[in-house]
Order: structure tokens, then C-alpha cells, then sequence
């Protein structure tokens, strides 16, 4: 391989592993799995090995972490709060203490602490003369986020450490972290209020720490584990083991599966049973840290850029289970699309039971060569989704045959029909129950007319029982014929007449996103309210006059004209309209607003002071333009909780970035 191609391979994984890294450790938000990404780090340090040449002051492998935010305060941290080396089996564990034996010069057996690895967020905890002064994440290691007030609401981190003789300063390390029944009962609350449900427990805890309000995380379920008492001003403790026992007696948590071992041999038998037991615990873990306990040989081990030499951290494999394959069967969305879903037998694979895959379509289904009676390796990537990972052929029933999607639709029989150039097939029949169903649910939901209470249960027993027949006829419901349902109380069906009646003053663009037209999502809708702001003139726009607009091409246009072009579509929107909706259009922009008028701005991240939605009215209202993604166009990006790897392209672009509050400044 030339000079040249390894450089370009050196640079393609530098440029993987910094944006896995940011949206690791700044945004909360991972793509990949942790054995993804334990992968590629491998690849870059055995390439850089190979060729020393090509390592650089920015090579990921001197890094520690990522750039904190701007959001909360910065914190200095008093000494580097360093990440682990992964091992991923028994032969590198042993590897890692071969390591420590040569440059200890000794051939007994290392005295080593071991403990459960936990997969919630790192914070450093600095007490002055006993009470807790500040806390922080761990930020890019050297400098974090000040999220005092925040943990100062976590009831198990104490406030005052409790005892005598407590030293001036000290600093303890550890992890904050939510347990798994909490976390389970927390997105069940979220999903009910219409809230987004956090992706796994160390999601929730990171977003919860990152709170503006600090009110909002007092009533979140975290806990606090400490595994490091980094700094006790004037003493010198001879142990890792010692440090533990003085935490312990301060009243700080401490894991109690925290356990010494002499040699690696029990180190090791401590990780792999462990990941045998994994399951029993009430939160999660990835793995198990296996720390060298004498401090005065973690001394002499010292440090590297990126992690100590004194400890390592031994990684679970991917948690995976079989099951075998029930069925397939087809389910068909609002706008016809029917996609496969694999029923399996239930397993539980990491702690959640898995019924249900998606199997996404016919092409995903040949490739992989699923059918029905198959044992399928099932996995929890990222130890998150649920996914089928492969078919375990040798374990085929005979009569077990290929899938193939029906060619009439599950829900009403039409005809199902893949267009050439696409690879999902879709139901023909417009009044499909299913479409019908997902339709409505559309409509109802939060970003069009906002109908609270109108969930899919309820819709389903509008449809079945016949109320309800498009979304047009929701206008026409009595409280007297909604009483007569089951389990309909008197003042539940007032309160959905209710919700109705106050959904019926809403904007153009959310009426229009409503509509549910194919190709046609929020943005877009908005795009065409501000270009066209009259339903009327949109209903009658040619093909040419749509094509005309920025960001609507011909198969969009088509599809709009397609949607306006049936008479059924018309007859549902003049029956809305009859029904009391009432469409209101913004001002025309105001031209004298030079600061935003033909800007284009990009929001990203959890906004705390107005929502998305809002702050995108706001720039359309004063003659700027929003988009999704950030390009050389973009001429403003404004940031909130949870910024992702927009944030990292704006700052490659020097694209300006507005925090809410500059950016209120801005628009006022």
C-alpha cells in the first residue's frame, strides 16, 4: 500500500473517531455501538504503530475525550480525568498485566481492585473543608461542564462528608447513573405526557445532568457510585483499597461488588463472572475495571496521554441471544408502505424482552435470507436496539420456505405494488383501515393539529365503531356519540371536544404537514405556507410553479400535485374547513429586519426557552429561512442541550454560533 493511501486511511479513521467521540461524550447521543467504535480506535493505534510517522499532535489517540459545551461554566479539573484502555478477553487482560510487571520489575503477583464498569456518565466531586464546592464532568479531561447545582439534587451524592478530621480538599470521582426500573418507569412517563423516551438509562442520566433547570433533575432517579478518591489535601493513602474504606466511612457511596484481587488470574475470574451475571443487577453495566491497587506502584506506572498504565478496562462482548422466528407479518403505514416485522419467540437479550423486529423490507429480507422457523442470532447493538444479526442455517427446518411479501395488502386485500425505483411496497387503496388509522394518528399528533388525548388506541375504536372514517370527520364528533364507547366516560368524551375545538385554530403549515402528503415533511410544509400563503393557490399549483419553489423538486411536485389531484382529498379538506378549521398565515415578513431576512438558520439540540418549532416561526416570520442541515448556506446555527455533529460542521464552516439567549437578542 503507498505512503499515500495510509495517510488516507489514517485520516478517514481520525475523522470517524472524533465525530463518534463528540457525540459520545458531548452529545449524549452514540451512533455506533461501543464495539464499533472500540474498533476503529484499534485500527488507528496498530496503524499508527506501523508507521509512527503518521501520528500527529490531533491524532485521536492523544485525546482524552471531547470539547465541553458552552452551555454551563467551565471547571479546570485539578488533575487529568483520564479514559481507559478497553480489553476485549482473557488474553489481552493478561497481556495488560504483563505490562505492569515489566515496568515494576517483579514477577509476584500484582495486588489488583476490580469493579463493575458502569455505563452512566463520569463526574468529579471537589469538597472544601467538608462541604461539596463543585462538581463536573469530565469534559475533554482537562477542562468539564460546572454542573454543581445539578448534582447537588442527587440524594446519594452527600453534601457534607460526614466523620472527623476531614482534610481541606478533597476530590472524588465516580459515576452518575440511573437503574434500570427507574429508567423504564421514567420513559413510560415521558411517552405518556408525549415526551421523546430516552434511548437506554446513560442517555437519561446525561440529559438529566444537563439540565438548565435544576429542578428538572431533582426529579429525575439517579444515583451516584464512587470509584476514585483522586486528592485528600495532606494525607497519603498506600491503597486504592484504602481510599475506598475512607469514601465508605465520609458516607459516600461506594459499589459494594467492589472486590481486591491478588494476580490476574482473579482479576479475570472476577470480569467473566461478572459478565455472566450482568443481568442481576439493577443497572447497567459494559464491563469491569481491573485497577492496580498499591499506590506507590501505580506511581511508577504513570500515564499516557490518553489513559493510565495502571488500569484497563475489560469489555463485555455485545449482548446476543437466539430465538427462533414465529412469523413475519406485514404491517402497512399511513401512506401504504408495508413493512415486514419479524415475530420471535421472547428472549431477553441484556435485560429487555425482545417480541419484535423490524425486518424493513423485502431486499433486507433476501439479503439475510430470514424465513419463518428460523434461529436468528438476535442483538442489542450498542447494547440499546434490538436487531437480527444473522440466521443460524444449520438449525433451518426443511419446510422452511423464502418470504415473500403478499401482493394484496393484510389490512384490506388491494393490490400491493413496488415501484421499480424504490424498495418498499405500498397498499394501492387509499381508504385502507391501516392507512386510515395512521392518517388520523398523523394529523392528531404534536407537530400538526396537536388533538390532546387522541392516541391510537382511541382511533381505533373511532374507526372500528364507525364515528370516524378520515380525519375530516373528527370535526363532526358529539360528546353524546363519543359517550357511547367503551370505556368512554361523560367527561372524557367532553375533554376530547374539547382538545378538537382548540385544535381547530391552527397555523397553514401545520395543516399542511397534517395532510400527511407524501415527500412533504414539517420543513418542507412550512416552505410551502411562506411561499404560497393560501391553501387555495397551493391546491391549484401546477407541477412547474411548485418546481419553482427553493427546496421542492419534481418528486415532490408531483407528489403534491398527485395529493391535491384526488377528489377525495379535496372533499376531506373542504369538510376540515366546513368543519371549523380555521388556517392563519404569519405577517409577510418584516423587510426592515436586515439581521435575519434571507438568512438561513439551523437549530439543533434540546432548546430550553422556546421550542423548535416556535424559533423557526420566529426567523420565517422576519423574512429568514430554515433548514435541517448545515452546508456553506448556513448563516446561522443556534445550539441547545444536546448540540450533535452539526455543531462540529458549523465550526469547520465558521458558520456563527448563537446560544437561545443570542438568539432571542437577535430576533427581538
Amino acid at each position: 500500500m503507498a505512503e499515500l493511501s495510509f495517510q488516507q486511511l489514517w485520516e478517514d479513521l481520525r475523522q470517524q473517531i472524533e465525530l463518534h467521540n463528540y457525540r459520545y461524550h458531548v452529545m449524549d447521543d452514540p451512533e455506533i455501538s461501543d464495539v464499533e467504535y472500540d474498533n476503529l480506535f484499534r485500527q488507528l493505534v496498530e496503524l499508527e504503530e506501523d508507521h509512527p510517522e503518521l501520528k500527529r499532535p490531533d491524532s485521536p489517540s492523544r485525546r482524552i475525550g471531547a470539547t465541553p459545551l458552552d452551555k454551563f461554566g467551565s471547571v479546570t479539573h485539578r488533575s487529568l480525568m483520564l479514559s481507559l484502555d478497553n480489553a476485549m478477553n482473557r488474553d489481552e487482560l493478561v497481556a495488560f498485566d504483563g505490562r505492569v510487571k515489566r515496568v515494576l520489575d517483579s514477577q509476584n503477583e500484582i495486588g489488583y481492585v476490580a469493579e463493575p464498569k458502569l455505563d452512566g456518565l463520569a463526574v468529579s466531586l471537589v469538597y472544601k473543608n467538608g462541604v461539596l464546592a463543585t462538581g463536573a464532568t469530565r469534559g475533554d479531561g482537562r477542562t468539564g461542564e460546572d454542573i454543581t447545582q445539578n448534582l447537588r439534587t442527587v440524594r446519594t451524592i452527600p453534601l457534607r462528608l460526614q466523620g472527623d478530621d476531614i482534610p481541606p480538599a478533597v476530590e472524588i470521582r465516580g459515576e452518575i447513573f440511573m437503574e434500570k426500573e427507574p429508567f423504564q418507569k421514567l420513559n413510560r412517563i415521558r411517552e405518556e405526557a408525549g415526551e421523546p423516551a430516552f434511548a437506554n438509562p446513560r442517555n437519561s442520566a446525561a440529559g438529566s445532568l444537563r439540565q438548565l433547570d435544576s429542578s428538572v433533575t431533582a426529579e429525575r432517579p439517579l444515583k451516584f457510585f464512587a470509584y476514585e478518591l483522586t486528592l485528600a489535601e495532606g494525607v497519603n493513602y498506600a491503597s486504592h483499597e484504602e481510599g475506598l474504606e475512607q469514601l465508605e466511612n465520609w458516607q459516600v457511596p461506594v459499589n459494594p461488588n467492589i472486590s481486591t484481587c491478588t494476580g490476574i488470574e482473579e482479576a479475570i475470574a472476577y470480569y467473566e463472572g461478572w459478565e455472566e451475571k450482568r443481568e442481576t443487577l439493577s443497572y447497567e453495566i459494559d464491563g469491569v475495571v481491573i485497577k492496580v491497587n498499591d499506590t506507590s506502584e501505580r506511581e511508577l506506572l504513570g500515564v499516557r496521554s490518553r489513559s493510565p498504565r495502571w488500569a484497563i478496562s475489560g469489555k463485555f462482548k455485545a449482548q446476543q441471544a437466539t430465538t427462533v422466528v414465529e412469523d413475519i407479518v406485514p404491517s402497512v403505514g399511513r401512506t401504504g408502505a408495508v413493512t415486514p416485522v419479524a415475530h420471535l419467540q421472547p428472549v431477553n437479550v441484556g435485560g429487555v424482552v425482545v417480541s419484535r423486529a423490524t425486518l424493513h423490507n423485502q431486499d433486507e429480507i433476501d439479503r439475510k435470507d430470514i424465513r419463518i422457523g428460523d434461529t436468528v442470532l438476535i442483538q442489542r447493538a450498542g447494547d440499546v436496539i434490538p436487531e437480527v444479526v444473522k440466521v443460524m442455517r444449520e438449525k433451518r427446518p426443511e419446510e422452511a420456505a423464502k418470504y415473500i411479501l403478499p401482493k394484496e395488502c393484510p389490512s384490506c386485500g388491494a393490490a400491493v405494488v413496488r415501484p421499480e425505483d424504490e424498495s418498499v411496497a405500498r397498499c394501492q387503496n387509499v381508504t385502507c383501515p391501516a392507512q386510515v388509522k395512521g392518517r388520523i394518528e398523523h394529523f392528531a399528533s404534536k407537530r400538526a393539529l396537536d388533538i390532546d388525548g387522541l392516541g391510537s388506541k382511541l382511533v381505533s375504536q373511532l374507526i372500528e365503531s364507525g364515528l370516524v372514517h378520515s380525519f375530516a370527520d373528527l370535526f363532526s364528533l358529539s360528546k353524546g356519540r363519543l359517550a357511547e364507547l367503551e370505556r368512554m366516560a361523560e367527561l372524557s368524551a367532553q375533554n376530547l371536544i374539547d382538545a378538537i375545538g382548540a385544535s381547530k385554530n391552527v397555523t397553514l403549515a401545520r395543516f399542511i404537514y397534517g395532510l400527511g402528503i407524501r415527500n412533504v415533511g414539517e420543513h418542507l410544509a412550512y416552505v410551502l405556507a411562506r411561499e404560497f400563503r393560501s391553501l387555495d393557490v397551493l391546491m391549484d399549483s401546477t407541477a412547474e410553479e411548485l418546481e419553482a419553489v427553493d427546496e421542492v423538486g419534481p418528486i415532490v411536485a408531483e407528489s403534491i400535485v398527485s395529493f391535491f389531484g384526488s377528489e377525495e382529498n379535496r372533499d376531506t379538506i373542504n369538510r376540515c374547513l366546513s368543519g371549523g378549521v380555521f388556517l392563519s398565515v404569519p405577517e409577510k415578513p418584516e423587510k426592515t429586519h436586515l439581521a435575519v431576512e434571507g438568512k438561513t438558520f439551523v437549530f439543533t439540540g434540546k432548546l430550553e426557552k422556546f421550542t423548535r418549532q416556535v424559533g423557526e416561526e420566529m426567523v420565517r416570520n422576519l423574512g429568514g429561512r430554515t433548514a435541517k442541515s448545515v452546508s456553506s448556506k448556513t448563516d446561522f446555527i443556534v445550539t441547545g442541550a444536546g448540540a450533535r455533529s452539526k455543531l462540529i460542521k458549523a465550526r469547520k464552516l465558521n458558520i456563527t454560533i448563537l446560544n437561545e439567549d443570542e438568539f432571542l437578542t437577535l430576533v427581538s
